[in-house]
């Protein structure tokens, strides 16, 4: 009986990324994205976080937000502790309907919020209908 198994290479266009690994702690900061006509909208809970210590990323369709904390309370002997600090980092692959140029973020109250604009060739628009 003839072996038919094939080695096929798949190629690299259709190899899915490799995932991220970093050392250390980091939380993965809860988010809510909203779209509007215009933009879409990301807020992340980043607590502790400066926007200085904030570095936030587009390359190759992903968008990446990594927000340092610096460490608290390191002389203190706790009896408890259930409330982890340490850094935060996320990911996200965007479309291109995505006006990378004009990407902007703000942070207020422990809230990043990334304002991510639409090309004007995804923006609704409204057909008038002639009579």
């Amino acid at each position: 009986m003839a072996d038919d198994t094939q080695a096929v290479k798949t190629p690299a266009s259709e190899v899915a990324p490799a995932e991220h690994t970093r050392s250390g702690t980091y939380y993965r900061p809860n988010v809510d994205i909203v779209e509007k006509a215009d933009e879409l909208i990301v807020r992340a809970d980043v607590p502790g976080a400066t926007a200085d210590g904030i570095d936030v990323k587009f390359e190759d369709g992903t968008l990446s937000i990594h927000a340092k904390v610096p460490p608290r309370n390191q002389d203190v002997d706790f009896l408890v502790r259930e409330y982890g600090v340490g850094d935060f980092y996320r990911e996200f692959r965007v479309n291109e309907t995505v006006d990378v140029a004009r990407i902007s973020a703000e942070l207020a109250d422990g809230v990043l919020t990334l304002h991510l604009p639409k090309i004007e060739a995804a923006k609704p628009r409204k057909i008038p209908v002639k009579t």
